[in-house]
This record gives structure tokens, C-alpha cells and sequence, in this order.
């Protein structure tokens, strides 16, 4: 998966924005202003992308492309790194879980905002 793949298939969420909110490398995917997914846009080595800490666990001990997040909470992110060893169908299932988690968590009154 290459960046414009990546930021393709977050962008078109519903409710998602694009921002660089720490420097001019980090490319930080909100919805309804909660990030889901971070990436270095320069770079692009690997993506950073929120995940259920079972699941996450589960997923570090059978890839060895996916680890702890890097500068994240290691219980809640996971990095993805993107030098071909993860699938790209799994790499954006994991975008997809990001987001639903954000969903999830996100206060009734901007559920009921996004799903306008």
C-alpha cells in the first residue's frame, strides 16, 4: 500500500478530516475530531491505528510487521509497518477497525451528528 492508497481509503469515511496538527510530516486522520490514524507522509514506513487491546495482542504475536504504537498508548495503538509484509486487505481492515473504534467511542451527540 503506497500513501495515496492509504489516505484514499480514509478520507472517504464519513466524517473524517486531514490535518497535520504536529509538523509538516505527520498526516493525522480525524472523524469528528478523534484521531484514528497517523502516518509520516515523507516517509511512509508505517501507520499508526487505534485497535482493541485483545485484538492488538493477538495481531503483534502473529505478524512481525505490526507492533505497539509508536508514541501511542501501546495498550490501544498499534503501528503497521507498511515494507509489504502485512497485506494490503488487512491493512485497510485495520483502518476500518480504527475508525469503528472512534465511532464507538465518540459522545451520543456527535454519533448522532455523523450519522446525519
Amino acid at each position: 500500500m503506497d500513501i495515496e492508497s492509504f489516505r484514499e481509503h480514509c478520507i472517504v469515511k464519513k466524517g473524517v478530516t486531514e490535518e497535520f496538527p504536529f509538523d509538516n510530516q505527520t498526516l493525522v486522520f480525524k472523524v469528528m475530531g478523534k484521531v484514528f490514524a497517523l502516518a509520516d507522509v515523507d516517509l511512509f514506513t508505517s501507520v499508526n491505528l487505534k485497535c482493541d487491546p485483545e485484538r492488538a495482542v493477538e495481531l503483534r504475536e502473529r505478524y512481525d510487521g505490526i507492533q505497539p504504537g509508536y508514541h501511542m498508548n501501546k495498550k490501544h495503538w498499534n503501528t503497521v509497518l507498511m515494507d509489504g509484509t502485512i497485506p494490503d486487505v488487512l491493512t485497510k481492515e485495520l483502518i476500518d477497525h480504527s475508525y469503528e473504534l472512534v465511532v464507538k467511542g465518540l459522545p451520543k451527540k456527535l454519533k448522532e451528528e455523523l450519522l446525519q
